[in-house]
């Protein structure tokens, strides 16, 4: 029998892990279907800046860049990226499926995100969803959409009508309850349209190792042994303090009438989890946030550094006290958590914006090179 490495331990504890990557090449040659075998990858994630890395600083796409000029030489870069990421997410959903089915839809999702563009504009959100869940046309695909104050209506919108979603851009715990209680005001609206609450399902995309990054510059600026001895805390307090509300709203009277009709948790799923900060351990964001019912996306590099040193224990759900308290210490610096995680999602929704952005500029430039 073929030892388990870290990786496969995950599944053994609750949680999956979903790869936060996606390109042609990994598709064509077998290495996404290796990791699904060989390292317990369930599901996959993409954003714009993923795509921009894939589609514009790869030869992979040159072929098929070449082939839809050639049926359309006037084609806009808009819908040149979305041809290309429409047969991405449908090859990676078709090697997922077998997954999603196994598990009776709990799991073997792939996420294609809406516009960055759309960010504060709700109706075009959801026709955007609506567009491209129909257009991907498989069962497994989640709907990213940002949990902005435009993008909350959206997501509930979207899971009445039986779209997957994944809300995306959560920092703060407000954010959480936000999207959880988007999610459930589209089941119930699913159910009282007479839906099948069980083939819908969501996750809910908590950013974390950004979190330390901005909170961490707030704590060096104040400099004192206590705040300095904060650093580093605030990522994983704050997920574990998400985790808590997590087990609140799905445990109470509300959602167990909908599971009761058939409905799924919506399921936190740990974002942004690659240690941005070399002081730290490199799987810092994985070791410290393993628990029942959640996922990990993770970045090759993180996938390979846990497979290698990762240590599979659930932790989640320890010292949460002490998380809470740490969450509290910081603010009674004088350091303001509404503020800092607004500004993280606003800079987080820019920041996809301008990769969008640049995917666009990228991909003008290679239809220049591969018409001439």
């Amino acid at each position: 029998m073929t030892q388990l490495n870290s990786l496969n331990q995950l599944a053994a504890l609750g949680q999956s892990i979903w790869y936060d990557n996606i390109q042609r090449s990994l598709l064509l040659n077998g290495e996404l279907a290796k990791m699904i075998a060989e390292d317990s990858i369930t599901g996959l994630t993409s954003n714009p800046s993923i795509f921009d890395n894939a589609i514009a600083h790869s030869s992979d796409y040159d072929t098929a860049l070449t082939e839809l000029l050639r049926e359309n030489p006037q084609a806009d870069a808009e819908s040149l990226y979305e041809s290309l990421a429409i047969r991405d997410i449908q090859m990676a959903a078709d090697l997922m499926r077998p997954i999603y089915d196994r598990t009776n839809g709990a799991d073997g999702y792939v996420s294609l995100e809406v516009s960055p563009t759309l960010a504060d504009n709700t109706a075009e959100s959801i026709n955007a969803g609506r567009r491209l869940f129909k257009t991907v046309n498989r069962p497994n695909l989640m709907i990213k959409i940002p949990a902005t104050a435009e993008g909350i209506p959206a997501i509930a919108a979207l899971i009445s009508e039986g779209i997957n979603v994944n809300a995306t851009l959560m920092f703060s715990l407000q954010d959480y309850d936000n999207v959880a209680f988007a999610y459930l005001d589209g089941l119930e609206k699913l159910a009282a349209n007479g839906g099948d609450l069980s083939k819908v399902a969501s996750v809910a995309s908590f950013f974390v190792s950004r979190v330390d990054t901005i909170f961490d510059k707030a704590l060096e600026a104040i400099g004192s042994e206590e705040a300095l001895a904060l650093r580093g805390k605030m990522g994983v307090a704050n997920a574990k303090a998400a985790y808590r509300r997590f087990e609140k709203v799905f445990g109470n009277e509300r959602f167990k009438a909908l599971k009761a009709k058939g409905a799924s948790v919506q399921r936190p799923l740990w974002a942004s989890t690659s240690a941005k900060n070399p002081a730290y351990r490199d799987v810092l964001y994985v070791e410290e946030l393993i628990g029942p019912h959640t996922v990990n996306t993770m970045p090759p590099k993180t996938i390979l550094a846990f497979k290698d040193h990762g240590v599979a224990e659930a932790r989640l759900i320890q010292n949460v006290e002490q998380a809470l308290a740490e969450m509290k210490q910081v603010e009674a610096l004088g350091i303001s958590y509404t503020e800092l995680t607004n500004t993280l999602q606003t800079e987080g929704v820019e920041a996809f914006a301008k990769a969008f952005e640049a995917l666009l500029a990228n991909l003008d430039a290679k239809r220049v090179k591969v018409s001439g």
